[in-house]
């Protein structure tokens, strides 16, 4: 298994700072589900948000359009923050990168060292086991 090292704080508050488009891989229209509370979290604090799930395609959450996969977008995508179990992460990433997408983010509970070896190696910024709900008003 790959070793892995999250950035630093700073490094953290630069991606959150310099990201504007956010998809969002396993987003739930479940109220009590943490990737809606996240995604209405980034949504109000003025990211654009793109929800990923097969099940919800064409249909909408916080009244952003679900699409099916990360290939199904268009126009550039900043981060991919993944919402899915840590041995999904590594199909999240491999997609992440066909897609171009600068950063990929782990949410908590989501370890797979070898797929945060993958992005960096692939030239993305990385953060695994963390959410950017957390991270954002503690860095701010």
């Amino acid at each position: 298994m790959a070793e892995f090292t999250n950035p630093t704080d700073a490094e953290i508050k630069d991606l959150l700072d310099t990201t504007r488009t956010i998809a969002l891989v396993g987003a739930s229209p479940k109220p009590e589900r943490p990737s809606n509370r996240v995604m209405k979290f980034l949504l109000d604090h003025g990211y654009k948000v793109i929800p990923v799930n097969p099940g919800q395609a064409g249909g909408t959450i916080h009244g952003q359009t679900v699409v099916a996969q990360l290939s199904d977008i268009a126009g550039p995508v900043d981060m991919v923050d993944v919402f899915r179990n840590s041995d999904d992460a590594a199909g999240v990433v491999h997609d992440a990168i066909a897609i171009g997408a600068k950063s990929v983010w782990m949410q908590l509970g989501v370890i797979n060292p070898d797929a945060f070896a993958k992005a960096k190696a692939n030239g993305m910024v990385a953060v695994m086991d963390r959410c950017p709900a957390i991270e954002l008003p503690r860095l701010s």
